[in-house]
């Protein structure tokens, strides 16, 4: 384990160690596509699930989950009803092609104190081979204290993700050069069969992920506690 990525899991571990028993400690990491957010959230939670494995007495396999903002995409459909569907498809990425009052809505769910009642609350994903998200595919257990969400949008100065970003309890801004996030961008979109070619895959960054990178950083909320870089070779340094 590199070492930003060993501080990050101290400091999320000692967050949650400061979070009340009858509260959820929710983790946020931000950052412009390309950035390798999703890939260091997702080692983030196996570490800190391993942390709580080695520690805890319970016997409760996990207590973190890890939620992507990927399932908040508008469906293409609520893309085709909006009035300029072209564009609407054209820029889905964009943050007004995802549901932020239902991210908030989870959220302020996920932030409601915990009791012996507390049902299992659901999150959608992202089916990619339908191209769409798939309703209550990831859930979050009582036992669920700490949360770990990632996405484009989570760390935006506008509403409604700044009403979100209020009640996360540690936030982590992933940084990124624009050429290592456009070189990374041209790869993702040829694996997933959104461009025949590298040529499409490189249009489609340039004019969609990168200006929303731009939006993104433009717009970042002033108070967040840790900002790393995604360097080439997977590694976050300072």
């Amino acid at each position: 384990m590199d070492d930003v990525l060993s501080r990050l899991l101290e400091r999320a571990w000692a967050t949650y160690l400061n979070t009340s028993k009858d509260s959820r400690c929710l983790i946020a990491l931000g950052g412009i596509p390309g950035s390798g957010k999703t890939t260091l959230s997702a080692r983030l939670t196996a570490g800190l699930n391993v942390r709580h494995a080695a520690t805890s007495l319970s016997g409760t396999p996990h207590i973190a989950a890890f939620i992507p903002m990927d399932g908040f995409h508008h469906t293409r459909a609520q893309l085709d009803a909006m009035p300029d569907p072209a564009t609407a498809h054209a820029r889905r990425g964009a943050e007004f092609t995802f549901d932020g009052a239902a991210f908030l809505r989870l959220v302020q769910r996920l932030k409601e104190p915990l009791t012996d009642t507390t049902p299992t609350l659901f999150a959608p994903s992202f089916d990619h081979a339908l191209k769409d998200p798939k309703e209550d595919d990831i859930s979050v257990e009582r036992t669920h204290r700490i949360v770990v969400l990632e996405g484009n949008y989570l760390l935006l100065d506008k509403p409604p993700w700044s009403l979100a970003s209020r009640l996360f309890s540690f936030k982590i801004f992933v940084s990124v050069s624009p050429e290592l996030a456009r070189a990374r961008l041209v790869a993702r979109h040829l694996a997933a069969g959104l461009a025949p070619t590298s040529a499409e895959a490189d249009r489609r960054a340039v004019e969609n992920d990168l200006p929303n990178g731009d939006e993104i950083v433009r717009l970042l909320i002033r108070d967040v506690d840790e900002i790393v870089e995604s360097c080439e070779d997977g590694r976050w340094v300072d």
